[in-house]
């Protein structure tokens, strides 16, 4: 099967890019949880977080927002001696962070759907060259999570974050899911 140009031989790379990236998601626990792997990532490469998911969803409590919320200082020690996951401190301040401002948002889906108008907007790429980091949305997105009081949210971890949960959709148009997700 064709695939787009960022898909390695990996099995696990393989098959978030087969089920899970572009696809829209718009269930709000998943896109939280997504929002923070992005944070994650911060510096190294997608599959290096994708290791690293299902400890990151034990450690961090299936990423539940209210609890994340209320990360102690000591717990945050406790998991930066922990080597299934990105052991940073900053960016698991952030967890914290990020899962404070989640709870102060009235509606967290609506607004970061908003930046594309609340459905998907389909790119026709037909190669790496095309495909931007950066978008004018993503600028917006960045700009209003920070205000919101969220970190790790720059406007390239913000339009990675909008291809993976599908509010944008980057298959390149010689993938096999490009066909199934540009309708």
């Amino acid at each position: 099967m064709p695939r787009c140009f960022w898909c390695n031989d990996d099995p696990l790379y393989i098959d978030y890019h087969d089920t899970e990236w572009g696809v829209p998601l718009r269930e709000p626990a998943a896109l939280f949880e997504l929002l923070l792997l992005e944070g994650f990532q911060a510096g190294l490469s997608w599959i290096t977080v994708l290791k690293k998911r299902e400890r990151y969803r034990e450690v961090m409590f299936g990423f539940d927002v209210q609890r994340l919320a209320a990360l102690a200082d000591e717990e945050i020690e406790v998991l930066m001696q922990d080597p299934g996951i990105i052991r940073n401190r900053l960016k698991l301040k952030a967890a914290r962070q990020n899962a404070q401002a989640w709870l102060r948002l009235d509606d967290p889906v609506a607004l970061l759907w908003s930046f594309v108008g609340g459905r998907p907007r389909v790119n026709h790429f037909q190669g790496r060259g095309e495909v931007p980091a950066v978008t004018p949305e993503a600028e917006a997105m960045s700009r209003a999570l920070k205000k919101a009081g969220f970190t790790f949210v720059g406007p390239t971890i913000c339009y990675a974050f909008m291809q993976a949960s599908g509010m944008v959709m980057d298959h390149t148009t010689d993938c096999d899911r490009y066909r199934e997700l540009a309708h």
